[in-house]
């Protein structure tokens, strides 16, 4: 039933910070097109300036799926992502929709097979959820690299994720989905963006822009209504803004921890982009080239008749 959509899904995804949003928002304003946002920060209502949401005018340019999904108390994991995502492309159609986002576990979940959850214990669970929340994420990364190493890349969320499954169920998330894979549900031809050595300014510039914006005041209006484990508070940079608010660092001590953090997420992210895509259906694109928006064009058009 879907295998003309499976080899339509088109794909626009790099690291944070990259241009693939101003990229894809002029190719689906051109093309008519729908984009849905495949990424774990921007699911959360509220979180918004430090996300680098969609503005009400860009939402008003091209409409958006994908956003606000949750509350900022709810775990959204990329199961659940996948499953109202193909939601979407079932309601829109592959062909008026193009994916666009830097979280891989949400793109691998829409586009490659996933195991079959073996049962958690719920107290079991719960137990174990407490006392991983309270390891910093580099304690986490240490663990995850002893019992499942090639997991130990990702994200909080993701790291958390592979933990418990290795320490509840004995076996690792790598083995699961070798071994008990779903059928994948689209295939996917990609359009991976990235400026190369100017990412680490772009970042930079975009963190002074998301701070003259209001980040901290978003942060303090969130931190007078949610509790502080809150999984939305795992977003890139919202932590070191609430101890501004508490009067715990200071500005310019929290600014350079943002930064710090979101290039090594960058680079966690152009790792998985580098070791997970490759073949003739990844189509690489920096951006700041004068032929940017013609290539994302062809590369579109292509993805037409594949």
């Amino acid at each position: 039933m879907r295998a003309e959509s499976r080899a339509a899904l088109r794909i626009i995804c790099g690291p944070t910070g990259a241009g693939k949003s101003a990229l894809a928002l002029a190719l689906a304003e051109a093309q008519g097109l729908t984009i849905l946002v495949a990424d774990s920060r921007q699911v959360y209502r509220g979180f918004d300036i430090g996300t680098a949401k969609p503005t009400a005018a860009e939402r008003a340019r091209v409409p958006h799926e994908g956003l606000d999904l949750a509350d900022p108390t709810e775990r959204c994991n990329a199961a659940t992502w996948a499953a109202q995502a193909t939601r979407v492309i079932d309601r829109l159609g592959a062909a008026r929709v193009v994916v666009v986002g830097g979280t891989g576990l949400y793109l691998r979940a829409l586009t490659e097979p996933l195991f079959e959850e073996p049962p958690f214990d719920p107290e079991r669970r719960a137990a174990l959820a407490d006392e991983l929340d309270a390891l910093d994420t580099s304690t986490l990364r240490r663990w995850v690299m002893h019992l499942d190493a090639a997991r130990a890349g990702l994200g909080r969320t993701q790291l958390l994720r592979a933990l418990e499954v290795a320490l509840l169920t004995g076996r690792r998330i790598s083995d699961l989905h070798r071994e008990a894979p779903r059928a994948p549900q689209w295939a996917a031809r990609w359009l991976v963006v990235d400026p190369g050595d100017a990412l680490q300014a772009a970042i930079d510039r975009r963190i002074d822009e998301m701070l003259a914006a209001g980040w901290l005041e978003e942060v303090r209006s969130l931190a007078a209504q949610l509790p502080p484990d809150a999984p939305a508070w795992n977003a890139c940079g919202y932590e070191a803004l609430r101890a501004v608010t508490q009067g715990d660092t200071s500005m310019d001590k929290a600014r350079w921890a943002i930064l710090v953090s979101t290039r090594q997420y960058a680079k966690r992210q152009r790792t998985w982009f580098r070791h997970q895509l490759d073949g003739e259906a990844v189509t690489h694109i920096d951006p700041r080239s004068a032929e940017a928006a013609a290539t994302a064009a062809r590369w579109w058009h292509e993805g037409e008749s594949a």
